[in-house]
């Protein structure tokens, strides 16, 4: 009866939820048909530039939008073209700052969008270009199974908060996302990755725990904001950081992972083939 009651209870959520499968699957497929990095990066700038609006709104810049907005583009362009895309985000910020600073017009707030969420985002584009997109559908699929069962499993079974950053959120939600996580994404990694077993159940878990680290900060800087969402973009689920919130820490996170643990990957120890 709890399940079914949490299941009907948001409708609206579960609409946008499938319609946001839907685009995913046609974007990875045709990511996949046309083999092209092009396309990937429009839909990633998209999300980045609506988000990094967002960004401002909740670290309320009270400026104009539209310079920080055109500084955004600017990067994100940056970003096609060379590969030191995470270095030209600090080196972007660097110079903004030492502008502002020159005109006595610093807005500490307004330069965190250029780090949270520039930069995770820009990272997100790296992992992707680094790895391919199934590693990309491997992040999402993790954080995805984390956060619905965290909410299905806190919703039937919840007693405990979890922190006073998201009331809503129980102890025993997050234990039972993160073991869904780790098991969905430890399969999806050895058998569709190669990669070994204890390495795929190893990631899942790291980046379960990202996500729900992602989740917690966005929560807490919309209540700092005194908002609900961090935008209404999305019926049922806010706005696009909503959504991105846990997939871009997820994405930092596997993107220092990857790299540390498979620098070789034809003769890493975690492949599959070694075990």
């Amino acid at each position: 009866m709890k399940l079914k009651k949490a299941f009907f209870s948001e409708t609206k959520r579960y609409v946008t939820g499938v319609i946001l499968i839907a685009i995913l699957a046609s974007c990875i497929l045709i990511d996949i048909i046309l083999d092209n990095v092009i396309f990937t990066w429009i839909i990633l700038g998209v999300s980045f530039l609506l988000g990094f609006k967002e960004a401002l709104r909740l670290f309320e810049c009270k400026e104009s939008y539209v310079p920080y907005l055109c500084l955004a583009i600017v990067l994100w362009c940056y970003t096609f073209f060379f590969e030191t895309s995470i270095e030209s985000a600090l080196f972007f910020t660097m110079i903004l700052a030492g502008i502002l600073a020159y005109k006595q017009k610093i807005t500490p707030k307004a330069i965190l969008a250029f780090i949270y969420p520039t930069i995770p985002f820009i990272i997100l584009f790296t992992l992707y270009r680094d790895f391919g997109v199934f590693i990309i559908v491997w992040l999402i699929l993790i954080i995805a199974i984390c956060d619905s069962a965290a909410y299905f499993g806190g919703r039937i079974f919840g007693k405990t908060p979890l922190s006073p950053t998201s009331p809503k959120k129980t102890i025993e939600g997050v234990i039972i996302g993160t073991l869904f996580s780790v098991v969905t994404g430890g399969i999806f990694g050895t058998y569709f990755l190669n990669y070994n077993l204890f390495f795929a159940f190893f990631i899942s878990l790291i980046i379960a725990i990202s996500g729900i680290l992602g989740d917690l900060f966005e929560s807490y800087l919309k209540r700092k904001a005194n908002l609900k969402d961090s935008g209404n973009i999305l019926p049922g689920h806010g706005g696009i950081l909503d959504r991105f919130d846990a997939i871009l820490f997820g994405a930092v996170t596997m993107h220092y992972i990857l790299p540390s643990f498979l620098p070789n990957k034809s003769n890493s120890l975690f492949l599959l083939g070694n075990l």
